[in-house]
Parts: C-alpha cells; sequence; structure tokens
C-alpha cells in the first residue's frame, strides 16, 4: 500500500492528536517531562490550529501515520509537530513530509523550525535537510530548544 501525503482533514483531528500523543512519549522520556505542549494539546487546540496552519498528513490507506504543520508569517515559514508513527521511523518518511511541507510554502523567504537538544535523531535530520543552528531557548533545567532555519533559494 502507498504512503501519501494530503491535506489533513478536520475529521482527521482525533487520529492526529493520538499520534502526536503517540510520537511524543520518546520525547517526554529523553526529558523526564510529560507536559510537553504536544503531549498536553487539546483537541479543540488543534481543530483551532486548521484555521491558521497548513496541517498535512501521511495516509497509509485510510490511516493516519505522520504529519507536519506549517504556517507563514512575514515571508517565514514556522514548521512544527513532524510526527511518524514508530512503526515506520526511518523510511524516509519524516523527509517526504519536510519536502512536502517546504513545498506548500515554496514562497517563503525562509523556514523555521526548532527541537530539543538531546533529540539527536531530528537534528541530523534537519541539518540533513540543509538546516542550520541558529539560536537556542532554556525551557527548562533538562530543556533547551534549538532553533534551526534554512534559507530558500526559489
Amino acid at each position: 500500500m502507498e504512503l501519501l501525503v494530503v491535506p489533513a482533514r478536520v475529521r482527521d483531528a482525533e487520529a492526529l492528536l493520538k499520534l502526536q500523543y503517540l510520537c511524543y512519549q520518546t520525547e517526554a522520556a529523553l526529558y523526564n517531562d510529560y507536559t510537553l505542549a504536544p503531549l498536553v494539546q487539546s483537541l479543540a487546540e488543534l481543530l483551532a490550529e486548521y484555521d491558521t496552519q497548513r496541517i498535512l498528513a501521511v495516509r497509509l490507506g485510510e490511516e493516519v501515520v505522520g504529519s507536519v504543520r506549517g504556517q507563514i508569517i512575514d515571508e517565514t515559514c514556522y514548521i512544527g509537530r513532524l510526527i511518524v508513527h514508530p512503526r515506520l521511523q526511518h523510511r524516509g518518511l519524516g523527509t517526504k513530509l519536510m519536502h512536502a511541507i517546504e513545498g506548500y510554502f515554496s514562497h517563503a523567504d525562509r523556514y523555521e523550525l526548532f527541537t530539543g537538544h538531546l533529540s539527536e535523531q531530528n537534528l541530523r535530520l534537519y541539518r540533513r535537510l540543509g538546516y542550520k543552528d541558529v539560536r537556542e531557548e532554556v525551557v527548562s533545567p533538562s530543556l533547551r530548544l534549538v532553533y534551526l532555519e534554512r534559507r530558500n533559494h526559489y
């Protein structure tokens, strides 16, 4: 069965939220913090994001197995919540989703995202895709967010 990247439907919101919760368990364990924003997001909050962000989903048949979100503000595309079901990781789906969201916002001057400082797989992926570290933000004694950007060269 083919894996397709498509716009997420509003009726996918509950499945997206469950997948997000599943995918962020490893991050929560890594930082010993189960109050990370993706783990405490409500369905209402996610539904509101459909109005302000482009939400893409990876489908395996009818099952949602991955997702990414993006929005453009002042010529910068802010990318977030890149998730891939644990059973399908390391198969290029994260890269496929990143290319899809960048393609959707191909008119952006730059792309920006962040991940935790201990999230080596995430950092490796983003750097491989041409993202460069631009700053860090201390969130707690155990978590620093690393912000990365990539300039768009149309």
